[in-house]
């Protein structure tokens, strides 16, 4: 899945008009537009240069090697002299004066910049903002920030400017018209919000650009053709089904279920299982080292986007947030080294991608080993890495929060959760796997499912680096009175003159999300085998406080009770 989102443009948009307060309701995902700065330039002021490059001012003669030795001597010699000569205090008067001039240069470089994007988003009203900082002070109210720029998107037109600092500014996007306008074109993500994932995931698919990007995503498509996602079913079934087994042990507590953990170990594990044919054991070894890593790592990216201080490489690599950093880094490579190492030995036995299909089913990993391109060429060692790092990723975490914020939603409509509950006993009958013919008999579901996606997105925005100016076209506007939660505005009749670019669960132009069948895919299959087994209760002690780390976490966890359903009937018996 596209990720947490920014876009920089040269020059201002065109203003908009008036902005819909039902706007969150169509398109929870926010797409933030950077304004990108030409940085001034300074020229070096050289003398012009003569014969031979000599400066102009230097006789164009011929020097023997003897005079040229003498008048390089000479002329060290008469520099040495005018130094020696100067008193310490003239030093220091000098030093003084090329400070205040480096110090002038800057000043006047940050007000330039400043200048420019003050001028670029004057069309654009803003929530106020201290004079220093910005809007970064509401920023670190962690667990309020979503809900602080919902309120902002009722209260200005389309989009509004974001100041971090007086230096760093996007234009937050929320209206159809302008997510079309920016997606729709092929520039790259946003190197402030992205570039601290890079050491994690490498340039993958999620980060990389231009000709790389494209010769990626073409040798990786075939990875998620139907036919190769169709076994993956019988897999997110069995990996569910381990986790439901532990739940089943834990409902005799009585104690409110943090559930985002347990989910997230069954994802890696399908992830694991499905694109990499790897056997692992991480739903039942609690101290899993690599999920460990992903959290670690997760919330270390996060914490660096939001203190300005640590934006700077040096500082960062030498703070004890660095250190775990590199840490848990190497901790999540050594992981993705292994899972390579294992499946290049079993393929240089196997050698064709046909043999192996004949005993057992094509994953992820096989296809990007053996993909070429027209010329015969194929990835990288450290293309290869950064591509399995993203999919190891991508696959999981994003996967973990969408699934756990719909059970969530589910707990929370519990009228909702009895319609899918029913709907999904007439499809599944007795049987407790879930087939891939199935996926498409449970519309109520796949709508409340794409529900639970647009309140509570996995990844809240999508960033975007302007590569040039872009004009909004706008003077549409979409309904009042929404309601909060309600699946059928995903209907065939209600989504049937829908803005195409309203609901982005998956982003979407050229670099939409590659994946999304095969998440989508999964999130039916895992909500599915849940409500066969469990009816989801709210825990009121415990109400998830929402986080953008990454991906769309909660503060405090999510707590749901749980009720076994036996029969088809409610357990007396619940936690």
């Amino acid at each position: 899945m596209e990720d947490y989102s920014y876009s920089s443009s040269p020059s201002s948009p065109s203003s908009p008009s008036s902005f819909p307060p039902s706007l969150h309701n169509e398109n929870s995902s926010f797409i933030f537009a950077p304004l990108h700065i030409t940085h001034l330039q300074l020229s070096s002021f050289l003398p012009s240069c003569g014969d031979a490059g000599r400066p102009a001012l230097a006789p164009a003669l011929p020097l023997y090697p003897h005079t040229q030795c003498c008048r390089a001597g000479m002329a060290l010699y008469s520099l040495t002299g005018a130094i020696l000569s100067l008193q310490i205090g003239d030093l220091w008067h000098w030093a003084a004066w090329l400070g205040l001039l480096y110090l002038l240069f800057k000043v006047s470089k940050l007000y330039l910049i400043w200048r420019d994007m003050v001028t670029a988003f004057r069309p654009f009203p803003s929530p106020l903002c201290h004079w220093l900082y910005g809007n970064a002070r509401e920023f670190l109210q962690i667990g309020k920030e979503l809900d602080l720029v919902y309120q902002w998107a009722q209260s200005y037109t389309y989009g509004f400017p974001l100041w971090l600092g007086n230096f760093f500014a996007c234009l937050l996007i929320t209206h159809p018209d302008y997510a079309k306008a920016v997606l729709a074109r092929q520039d790259p993500k946003d190197d402030l919000a992205y570039r601290f994932i890079i050491p994690w995931i490498g340039e993958g698919l999620l980060v990389s650009a231009g000709q790389k990007w494209f010769h990626h995503r073409r040798l990786l498509t075939p990875a998620f053709h139907y036919d190769v996602l169709k076994p993956y079913v019988s897999v997110m079934s069995d990996c569910t089904k381990i986790m439901l087994d532990k739940w089943e042990q834990l409902v005799p507590d009585k104690n409110p279920l943090e559930i985002f953990h347990h989910v997230s170990l069954m994802t890696l594990d399908t992830i694991m299982k499905c694109a990499f044919s790897y056997q692992s054991n991480v739903q039942t070894d609690s101290e899993n080292a690599y999920i460990k890593a992903v959290y670690e790592l997760s919330h270390l990216v996060d914490h660096r986007f939001r203190h300005f201080i640590y934006h700077n490489d040096l500082i960062y690599n030498l703070s004890p947030y660095g250190f775990r950093f590199r840490r848990a880094l190497k901790v999540a490579h050594e992981h993705t080294d292994k899972v390579i190492k294992q499946r290049k030995t079993l393929l240089n036995r196997e050698k064709q991608l046909d043999k192996i299909s004949q005993r057992r089913h094509l994953d992820f990993l096989d296809i990007l080993l053996c993909a070429k391109d027209e010329n015969g060429h194929g990835l990288s060692d450290k293309d290869l890495r950064a591509e399995v790092d993203t999919f190891m990723f991508e696959g999981h975490d994003t996967t973990a929060s969408g699934i756990s914020w719909i059970l969530y939603a589910l707990a929370k409509h519990p009228e909702h959760q009895e319609r899918c509950r029913e709907e999904i006993k007439e499809v599944l009958g007795d049987r407790d796997t879930v087939e891939w013919e199935d996926l498409g008999k449970i519309p109520y579901t796949t709508m409340c499912i794409k529900e639970s996606l647009r309140v509570y997105p996995p990844v809240p925005g999508v960033a975007r680096k302007l590569s040039k100016p872009i004009t909004f076209c706008d003077g549409r506007s979409l309904p009042e009175g929404q309601c909060v939660f309600d699946p059928l505005r995903f209907s065939v009749e209600n989504s049937a003159g829908r803005h195409p670019h309203a609901f982005l669960p998956f982003a979407a132009g050229f670099r939409n999300c590659i994946g999304q069948n095969f998440a989508m895919n999964e999130m039916k299959v895992a909500a599915a085998l849940i409500l066969q087994r469990f009816q989801l209760i709210l825990d009121p002690e415990n109400e998830p406080q929402k986080v953008s780390q990454v991906v769309l976490r909660s503060m405090n966890g999510i707590h749901l009770k749980l009720k076994k359903i036996e029969n088809g009937t409610l357990k007396a018996e619940s936690m």
